[in-house]
């Protein structure tokens, strides 16, 4: 299906690895010039490359911290007028609330809240004048079902979707769609990472806690960047355009709930 995006201008955040690429990859497929950042310049470039070879896209990668005025800027002065705008980044460590400092919150909410509303202030006007903008913001299952051990990760991500329930009605008049994309566990460096701490928190090996969360989930495994990335590419296409304002899980169904 022709997503109706060829052409279109799209900033990925936090796309060398992970959900960020698949969704880079998925747009770039799509026929969409696209932005990526990531604070790894080598991992960053040899992403840029290998989506272009795929593709065919034009791709331009840009290194620098997101979660940073400097490096939103760096990432807006090569992509001035998206269409499309991904946030993302990578979220806080998992631990103890006791354990945390006021320094450790406001980190968490510069990176997983602060941010995309930055972005998104940048760039809506835009979008807004030119009848097209598709805002997608990565954020996590934690925001329906809580995560004990991300504490820091579940307050920040759902005061930035509270703030997007509001934002959404104001702009889909002109076309504009923000909405918000929950992943479920997919095996990235970031599930990787938890499954480590559980561990050893637990006592088991990193194998051991793998093999028993897949086992919770309907479906039996955990997702793919590329499964991701498509869901990406049509919540930003022109079919997609009566959506806004919705926190979609993907979580290969393991939410239990009916709502």
């Amino acid at each position: 299906m022709d997503l109706g995006i060829k052409g279109k201008n799209a900033l990925v955040c936090a796309a060398s690895k992970g959900l960020g690429k698949g969704c880079a990859l998925a747009l770039a497929r799509e026929g969409v010039n696209v932005v990526i950042t990531a604070r790894g310049k080598q991992a960053l470039e040899e992403t840029a490359d290998e989506i272009r070879k795929a593709t065919g896209a034009k791709i331009v990668a840009i290194a620098g911290d997101i979660t940073t005025a400097e490096g939103r800027a760096q990432a807006l002065a090569a992509c001035p007028n998206p269409d499309i705008l991904v946030n993302n980044a990578g979220g806080p460590p998992p631990g103890d609330f006791r354990n945390w400092t006021r320094e450790d919150w406001l980190k968490a909410i510069d990176a997983n809240m602060l941010t995309p509303i930055e972005l998104i202030k940048a760039t809506v006007d835009g979008m807004i004048a030119r009848k097209f903008g598709r805002v997608v913001n990565i954020t996590s299952s934690a925001v329906k079902a809580p995560i004990a051990e991300l504490g820091l990760s579940n307050g920040a991500r759902t005061g930035l979707t509270g703030f997007i329930a509001g934002l959404a009605r104001k702009t889909a008049h002109a076309n504009v769609t923000i909405n918000n994309l929950l992943p479920g566990r997919f095996w990235t460096d970031r599930l990787k990472g938890n499954t480590e701490h559980n561990a050893k928190q637990q006592g088991k090996t990193a194998e051991e806690v793998k093999a028993a969360l897949e086992k919770t989930i309907p479906a039996g495994r955990f997702g793919t960047a590329d499964e991701f990335g498509a869901y990406c590419a049509y919540l930003c296409s022109a079919q997609a355009a009566y959506v806004t304002g919705q926190n979609l899980l993907i979580d290969g169904g393991a939410y239990p709930g009916t709502f």
